[in-house]
């Protein structure tokens, strides 16, 4: 028996178990080992129909398709078509943002990178027709610029919706046919849907979530988000087989399995290179690259992507030096817990890699004078109000607004602790996942300037 069978052997018989202890009513896993596949999947696709999932089953695979758009983009530079240092405008002079200056000069790089610095949760829904895209990208007019472009590193859908439709206009043809002309075809993928009119030909998953604390899952009310950020992961399923066939084509240099170049391997080399270093805050990469995020603290090089829809949560790891990928795809529950047993126990026998821990608030925390960080930071879909009461605890309160209350999203409030410098950690996770709040800069009154929760949220009042 190869290790790849031993894993396989492993997912069949561990799967279901996990997925229970976990809460995580259905999981599909893929793991590739040097052009070899294995697959397993578990769990009910929708607690309200009951159907099972099964290896040919869709999940959203949510922000991972930013890589696809990432591809996408990369295989126009290898045309010549596209040059990574040249701004945008060159190619979509339509494009305006509040702040002039910075829209004139944000490049594809930037983009890409996710370091163009304008606020980037914009999730505005333009309708399902195929000019949605082209609506969303005009409808920025107005997004304000954090940070000059190239400063800092501040997570971007808006951004990337926006490469999508650079995609959209340089191929002539709509977002969704771009990936399936250039990435599904090619790549000989055969369950791979761009929207809920193509996931209904398949089994597909349907995400779960929680009413209100405590309260068991149910199916999610929507499917989808809305189409006009498809680029960024609002609409992208498929079997964790095909997504593992994508990984596949980035680990042996852009050629894909019937030897078909679709991208050069100095392009696949620049995608992992890294460009911005990321604020320690452990749930995301050490730091990032052309779409890619990359790892660089355990021992061997790895990259990958998350990506969260309403209810789902999927994991992609690579391992280029050993040949090595994974999908973890799953609808509801702790994702993250079964993400460190599946993903982490995979890695371990296969590329001898072993997962950082996820952080976690100290058994005894030290009390922590908030003054820095006290105060209200505001970002299109939500207001984040940091006090410290008398007692010395400090709170955070998240306010949703504008399409976070669309999404659903309700008011929060958390007791943050001391976690490392300028970081503080919420005592009860979400998800599983305690997300750690970075503070960063200075706003000349001894303030942090940004809150920092993967993407940097800027200090309004305090």
């Amino acid at each position: 028996m190869t290790k790849l069978d031993g894993v396989g052997s492993w997912l069949h018989a561990r799967l279901p178990a996990l997925i229970a202890e976990h809460e995580v009513p259905a999981a599909a896993v893929a793991v590739g080992l040097d052009g070899e596949v294995v697959d397993a999947a578990s769990g009910l696709l929708s607690t309200a129909t009951g159907v099972e999932a099964t290896t040919d089953s869709l999940f959203q695979i949510g922000s991972i398709t930013k890589v696809w758009t990432a591809t996408l983009v990369m295989q126009l530079v290898d045309e010549g078509r596209v040059e990574l240092d040249a701004p945008v405008r060159r190619y979509l002079p339509g494009l305006r943002l509040a702040d002039e200056s910075a829209a004139a000069s944000i490049t594809v790089r930037q983009l890409l990178s996710h370091t163009a610095g304008f606020e980037g949760d914009i999730f505005t829904d333009t309708g399902r027709g195929d000019d949605s895209l082209e609506k969303y990208v005009a409808g920025l007019h107005d997004v304000p610029q954090l940070f000059p472009p190239g400063e800092q590193f501040s997570y971007s859908n808006a951004g990337y919706c926006v490469l999508g439709r650079l995609v959209e206009v340089l191929r002539e043809k709509t977002f969704d046919d771009c990936v399936r002309d250039h990435l599904v075809a090619p790549l000989g993928l055969t369950h791979v849907a761009g929207s809920p009119y193509e996931a209904i030909l398949h089994r597909v998953a349907v995400g779960h979530v929680r009413p209100g604390e405590g309260e068991d899952q149910v199916p999610a009310p929507i499917w989808a988000m809305a189409r006009s950020n498809a680029p960024a992961g609002s609409m992208l399923a498929m079997r964790a087989r095909d997504l593992v066939a994508f990984a596949q084509l980035h680990i042996a240099g852009g050629t894909a399995a019937d030897g078909a170049g679709l991208l050069t391997p100095g392009a696949v080399a620049a995608m992992q290179r890294p460009e911005v270093r990321l604020p320690d805050i452990r749930v995301m990469g050490d730091s990032w690259g052309l779409g890619w995020e990359l790892f660089d603290s355990m021992g061997t090089p790895v990259i990958g992507h998350d990506g969260n829809t309403i209810g789902q949560a999927s994991f992609l790891r690579v391992v280029p030096e050993r040949g090595v990928a994974v999908v973890l795809l799953t609808n509801g529950g702790d994702p993250y817990a079964l993400y460190r047993d599946v993903v982490g126990h995979v890695l371990r026998e296969l590329a001898d890699v072993e997962l950082r821990p996820l952080p976690e608030p100290p058994a005894e925390p030290e009390p922590v004078d908030a003054g820095r960080f006290t105060g209200t930071y505001s970002s299109r879909i939500a207001d984040l109000v940091v006090t410290q009461d008398d007692d010395g605890r400090i709170w955070l309160e998240m306010r949703p607004k504008g399409e976070a209350v669309e999404m659903g999203e309700r008011p929060e409030r958390s007791e943050l602790v001391g976690f490392a410098p300028d970081t503080l950690i919420p005592l009860r996770a979400q998800s599983g996942l305690h997300v750690p709040f970075a503070f960063l800069g200075d706003d000349g009154a001894g303030h942090a300037r940004f809150m920092h929760i993967g993407r940097a949220v800027p200090r309004v009042r305090g």
